[in-house]
């Protein structure tokens, strides 16, 4: 048996839509929210599946599924429908899930993810069922999660590696926060069933797993179960398995359901939805920019190298703040570096967004401009950005508090301080005299110590050089 198999993974992607209300009621969304509210707050007749309540489709769902599936690419079907999928269970409330099946409102699109093709299957719209809560003796049910809109989001089995999911799920969520349906500073939950096998053998499903970074772990994971049990004389069971987060494993679950199993149904309450034509161009034509556009628009007009735009891009609101910075004056270099590299890297750090942080498109540029102005070293200005996220304070209330201090930059200052770090350091001083180029490094990092950071390194070292002379 040959040890390098080759994969083929399909993802089916679930993304709860921003809309302020439900997809068939006027009851708050929870999704739309940032803190979890007390269960069983926000439902109505409707979600609660109550005898006699119709549901009545929430427009703005319709038209954030069309953006989608226009920025994925896909074929519009200009008349679907909604059906229920039959299954007994106690987060559905009616014992069925109002979702599409037969016609989907998208098909047949796609997404390039490093130069290579991912196809869209089908993009879709159905209700979140309610959500179940286990304790250790008994089992709970909030209804809050019932009703909220969810879009399903289905590949083509053209994923061929684990790694490769997780950089078809960062351009996915890329492109639905741009285009303003998911807001990943609320409630709202991305999560992605993965469908897995090796090439010429039985599909395993994993259900359920929320994170890009999960999805990699849990892809990998389950290829390596596949791959043992193939090498040990043993068929891989078409079953679906569930991603135990904790333990990093997959977990048997049931065998695998066919869609015929659970009995489709046109749902007689919801009418057809017909797709005006000129609406449809409208909403094309207002769609903003989307990544891989923009990407292209900044190598070629701002001369950027392809990484630095990657990270530029990586959030519309970044990018927004790149541009706003280059408009305000500042120039195209230090607006990269500081918004692309260093603003980047403190969120990375705290696992956010921009969006979700402290930071404001006002003070991150009126920092940018101090430092250009050589008001701050870019040490000091790094502190007062790291403090700007964690405080949510301006420039002006940061410095209050913390002392930030201005950097030395008169050739005077920096002489008086140069001559006391000689005065002090004459070791050092007599083995930069006798050829050892790393004692002016160290000399130079007393000065900067002396100045508490304030000082341009790169001056420093022109003023000691002199002084030695």
């Amino acid at each position: 048996m040959k040890r390098n198999l080759e994969y083929i993974i399909g993802l089916e992607t679930h993304v709860q839509l921003n809309t302020k209300s439900k997809l068939f009621c006027s009851c708050k969304n929870v999704a739309s929210l940032k803190e979890e509210p007390l269960p069983n707050t926000y439902v109505c007749e409707t979600c609660l599946g109550m005898p006699g309540s119709k549901p009545v489709v929430n427009e703005k769902v319709i038209e954030y599924a069309l953006k989608v599936a226009l920025a994925l690419n896909c074929k519009i079907n200009k008349d679907f429908f909604f059906s229920r999928k039959v299954y007994f269970y106690p987060d559905l409330a009616k014992n069925y899930q109002i979702t599409q099946y037969e016609i989907p409102v998208g098909y047949d699109g796609y997404v390039v993810v490093n130069g290579k093709k991912i196809r869209i299957k089908r993009v879709h719209i159905e209700e979140d069922p309610a959500k179940i809560v286990h304790k250790k003796d008994y089992t709970l049910v909030d209804y809050n999660r019932s009703g909220v809109p969810l879009l399903e989001i289905v590949t083509e089995p053209d994923i061929s590696s684990a790694e490769e999911a997780r950089a078809y799920l960062f351009k996915l969520k890329q492109i639905l926060e741009y285009i303003g349906v998911y807001d990943a500073s609320t409630l709202a939950v991305f999560k992605s069933d993965a469908n897995i096998s090796i090439k010429g053998m039985e599909r395993v499903e994993v259900k359920n797993i929320t994170g890009l970074k999960e999805v990699e772990i849990a892809l990998k994971y389950e290829m390596l179960r596949q791959k043992q049990q193939v090498l040990q004389g043993r068929n891989v069971a078409r079953e679906t398995r569930r991603w135990d987060e904790t333990a990093k494993v997959t977990r048997a679950m049931r065998t695998k359901e066919e869609e015929e199993d659970y009995g489709y149904i046109l749902d007689g309450d919801l009418p057809a939805v017909k797709v005006d034509y000129n609406f449809l161009k409208e909403l094309s034509s207002k769609l903003p920019e989307l990544p891989d556009e923009k990407l292209q628009r900044f190598v070629k007009q701002y001369g950027l190298k392809e990484k630095t735009a990657e990270s530029l891009i990586s959030e519309r609101e970044i990018a927004d703040l790149f541009e706003l910075a280059v408009k305000e004056g500042i120039s195209v270099k230090e607006a990269a570096t500081w918004i692309g590299r260093v603003i980047k890297k403190i969120l990375n750090y705290h696992a956010t967004s921009y969006k979700a942080s402290g930071f404001k498109d006002e003070w991150v540029i009126e920092t940018i401009k101090a430092y250009e102005s050589k008001k701050y070293s870019d040490a000091t200005t790094e502190q007062i950005l790291r403090k700007m996220f964690e405080d949510s304070l301006p420039l002006k209330e940061l410095v209050k508090k913390y002392g930030f201090k201005e950097m030395v930059s008169s050739d005077d200052a920096l002489k008086a301080i140069a001559l006391e770090v000689i005065e002090e350091n004459k070791k050092a001083v007599q083995d930069y005299r006798t050829g050892n180029e790393k004692a002016l490094d160290f000399l130079v990092g007393k000065i900067m110590a002396k100045t508490k950071g304030s000082a341009d390194p790169k001056k420093a070292r022109d003023v000691l050089k002199e002084v030695l002379k």
